[in-house]
């Protein structure tokens, strides 16, 4: 029998089922309008920049204090590159599911830079706007269909999803919204 205390739980010491897990999840404000990119070969890139808040009152002071970290969240999936562009906007507060990745590179004058992003890949990734598609402003127009989820699109069944809830309630993907046409009452 194992001695709780004396070992380390099972995975720490090593043992194949111990794997490690990239996953980043954050809810802020956009601090800009998202720029939209694309490469060589066509495909799209959304930048983001997120701004993260938590704010106390401090001890001694008693003064209200508040600190903001800023994200940077890149998009390679084509779909929820097409909803940052439409309905994101500087403002705009998103709910943002991602991993984080570092790249390397060169700088003009020969110097080797490193960035940390938040990167929704082209299958992995998620993306929910928490105040509306009009980005908490007032827009002309409608934004049509609530929501989008990525596995209504047929291949892929990846739990994508991008959603836009006008009045600021749970996201609503795309099944759902065919199953309310579908009940009788």
């Amino acid at each position: 029998m194992r001695d709780p205390i004396l070992e380390p739980p099972i995975g720490i010491r090593g043992d194949p089922m111990a794997g490690s897990v990239n996953k980043v999840i954050l809810v802020g404000n956009l601090g800009r309008d998202p720029e939209i990119r694309s490469t060589g070969e066509g495909l799209r890139i959304a930048n983001l920049n997120l701004a993260t808040s938590e704010s106390w009152r401090d001890r001694t002071s008693g003064e209200r204090k508040e600190r903001t970290e800023w994200h940077r969240v890149v998009i390679f999936n084509e779909r929820l590159v097409e909803i940052a562009e439409k309905y994101l906007r500087k403002g705009s507060k998103i709910y943002v599911e991602g991993a984080l990745q570092t790249r390397k590179w060169t700088d003009n004058a020969g110097v080797e830079k490193y960035s940390t992003e938040v990167v929704l890949q082209r299958f992995r990734g998620e993306l929910t706007m928490l105040d509306g598609a009009s980005g908490g402003r007032s827009q002309g127009g409608g934004a049509g269909e609530a929501g989008y989820d990525e596995g209504d699109a047929g291949s892929f069944g990846a739990p994508q999803r991008a959603a836009a809830s006008p009045m600021g309630g749970a996201p609503r993907g795309g099944r759902s919204a065919d199953l309310d046409d579908e009940i009788p009452f």
